[in-house]
Formats: C-alpha cells, structure tokens, sequence
C-alpha cells in the first residue's frame, strides 16, 4: 500500500513545483521557439524533467527512510548522472561524442556496480550463459539504445511522458507481484512524478520535459527492463506471471521507442543522412500531417503501446522465436499501413487546395478598382506637376 503513497508524494511534489519552474524558466527564456522542425506555434519553457525527477528523487528519499532498500542507491546514481547529462544538454549543447560518454558512465554505474546485466539467452537464438565481457557490452548496447529511443520520441506534447506512464505501470504492478520492493518504489514514484508533468505537458503543452527529462526517464524505463528480464528468468516456472518469451516482453515495453528509432534510422540511411540527422520522419509527425490534433496522436500511440504489451502478456507461455516475429510482423504492418494512409491522404488534401492559377484568380477579383474623380484633383492645391 505504501507505494501508492509514495506515488501520491511525488505526484503531490510535482503539482507544486512544476508551476514554480514555468515561472522561473519563462522569466529566464529558457525554452524551444516555434520554427525548423518545431512544431509548435509559441515559445514553450523547457527543462520540464527538472520538476518531475525533483519530485520523484524527494519521495524515493522520504520512503527509503521508512524502508531501507539498499539495493537502490547505485541505480539511482545512475539514474542522477543520466539527469546531470541531460541538464547539461539542455543548457548548453553537447557534442554527440561527449554526450554519449556521459551517457556512458551512467550506464557503468548500473551494469558495473549495481551489476543489472543481461547473463543469459535462456536458448534464445540458440545461445545461452554470456561472457562476462559478452554480457557487460550486450547490455551496455541494450540500455544506451532503450535510453537514446525513448529520447528520440519526445517530440509531441504528451507523447513520452503516456509511454512512460504506461511501460512504468506494468513493470511496478509486475515487480509488486514478485515482491521487488526496490524497483516496485523506483516505479512508483516516477508514475507519480510523470502524472505531475503530465498535467502541464498536455496539450497545449505549458513546458517541455527536454533532454533534462527524456534521457531520464528512458535510462530508468532501460534499468528497470534490464532487471526485469534477469529477476523473471531467474524465477521458478510455476510461478505466477513468469513469463517465458522474456525478450518479447521486454521489447513489446518499448516497442514504440524502438520501431521509431529504428525506423527514421533506416529512412535516413536509404536517403544518404547520418542516422543522427534531425528530421520530421517520426511516426508522431506522420500522424500529424494527418489532421491528428497531439493529444490525439499521443493516446492513440500510447493505446497501440499497451495493446502490444497485452499481446506479449497473452502469448507469455510461448517462445521468444515464436512472439518476437509476430510482435515484428505486427509492428513493420502496422508502420507500412500508417505511410500508405499518410499518402494517400495528402494526395486527396492537395487535390482539394486550389492550384495556383486558381489562387491567382482569386486575388485578381479581390482587388478592388479605385476611381480616382480628376476634377476633385484638378481643384486640390496639391502640386501635381
């Protein structure tokens, strides 16, 4: 019961700072102005992840007093230098290659000390017990990739923080069954502080969470998947929501992150782009130009997120070389579908818009004829020569 309190204390944190930060972050212009690939149509003060980690890290300090959980603190130094990164980011660009190295050594931090790693296939693909350098360089790829996907989707008011909150919920309830109170609370507790944010980041959205925000909550979302993935592996089979298809579960958490990362990836490759190169290729900007209004994009993205999440649930007896091509057959449909529809209807919208001999047309008839009275002017003492 007292992890519904202690998301209760950082939603009830986030509400009354949040508004403070709008305050400060406006008077100080610290924000995203409309124009380039912005797109929204005013600036909108950014650093939002500020007030929703503030509010978590106090309610993870304030129940950890009631509850030691030792096991916690080198994830949640990981999870602070990930905010730093983000912070700094946000501040004052970083370099590509400097980021990453801070990204980096918050990802040590986790597989290293706290010793959250990937150690087995279980048979998947045929490979079982990793290498240990096997093991720490697999799951060091699989948490900056979890990280820089979620990063990636934050470009829509709403969007992420609803992906959050709804990956957040399954993996907390999923860790509260098992008796993980360690994660059970670092779930927690970011469900309240995201809800915080969320009721100012929805649309039309008053701040923005930024890297500050993004690169945090995705390192946690990665850390808690990671440590999902050993704990149910590691769990007796008759036990109760033990799944057998671990890597499907794990990648139908962050399925959308994911396929658009390594969608706009591809389509930046095919086109002759760095993979990093900004752009309006995201599935969210697809939607848009549909006539979908942000918070509606938002929850239908985020109902398709947890309907694939129910799907790996459903299939969760089966083998991962069973589910994972069915979530990927399901998925790649699912993205070719929404290109064919955007096509199709930006064809019919630009068939609908006049062309251009018809807008010239349509501005000669505006113009209105001015007759000028010459013997008015003839009788001015205007000097017309």
């Amino acid at each position: 019961m007292y992890f519904l309190f202690a998301a209760l204390t950082a939603f009830s944190i986030g509400f009354l700072v949040t508004p403070i930060l709008i305050k400060v972050l406006r008077k100080a212009e610290i924000g995203d102005v409309p124009g380039g690939r912005k797109i929204h149509k005013s600036f909108v003060p950014s650093m939002g992840g500020i007030g929703f980690f503030v509010a978590a890290a106090i309610s993870l300090l304030i129940w950890t007093m009631q509850f030691p959980l030792p096991d916690i603190k080198y994830i949640f130094g990981g999870i602070l230098f990930m905010f730093f990164v983000g912070l700094r980011d946000d501040i004052v660009e970083l370099k590509a290659s400097r980021k990453l190295l801070g990204q980096l050594m918050a990802v040590l931090l986790v597989v290293v000390l706290a010793d959250i790693r990937i150690k087995t296939f279980h048979g998947f693909l045929g490979i079982n017990e990793l290498p240990i350098s096997a093991s720490y360089i697999f799951t060091t790829i699989v948490l900056l990739a979890l990280t820089n996907g979620f990063n990636l989707i934050d470009g829509l008011d709403g969007l992420a923080g609803t992906i959050a909150i709804i990956t957040l919920t399954c993996l907390g309830g999923w860790f509260l069954v098992q008796g993980i109170e360690s994660y059970a609370l670092i779930s927690f507790v970011f469900i309240g502080g995201i809800l915080s944010f969320l009721v100012f980041n929805w649309h039309p959205a008053k701040i923005f969470m930024g890297d500050t925000g993004s690169l945090t909550i995705g390192f946690t979302l990665a850390t808690l998947i990671v440590a999902f993935m050993e704990i149910n592996e590691s769990l007796p089979t008759e036990t109760f929501l033990k799944f057998d298809s671990t890597f499907s579960i794990a990648v139908a958490l962050m399925i959308f992150p994911l396929y658009d990362m390594a969608r706009v990836f591809t389509r930046r490759l095919l086109q002759g782009k760095g993979p990093m190169t900004p752009d309006k290729s995201h599935v969210h900007h697809f939607m848009m130009r549909m006539g979908l209004k942000h918070n509606q994009v938002s929850l239908i993205l985020g109902s398709l997120q947890f309907l694939m999440i129910v799907l790996a649930f459903t299939l969760r007896d089966y083998s991962d070389h069973i589910v994972l091509p069915i979530l990927a057959v399901l998925v790649i449909f699912l993205g070719w579908r929404l290109d064919q529809v955007t096509v199709v209807y930006l064809k019919k919208k630009v068939e609908l818009e006049p062309k251009v001999l018809e807008l010239r047309e349509m501005k000669a008839k505006k113009i209105k004829k001015v007759k000028v009275k010459t013997e008015s002017l003839s009788e001015s003492p205007v000097n017309l020569n």
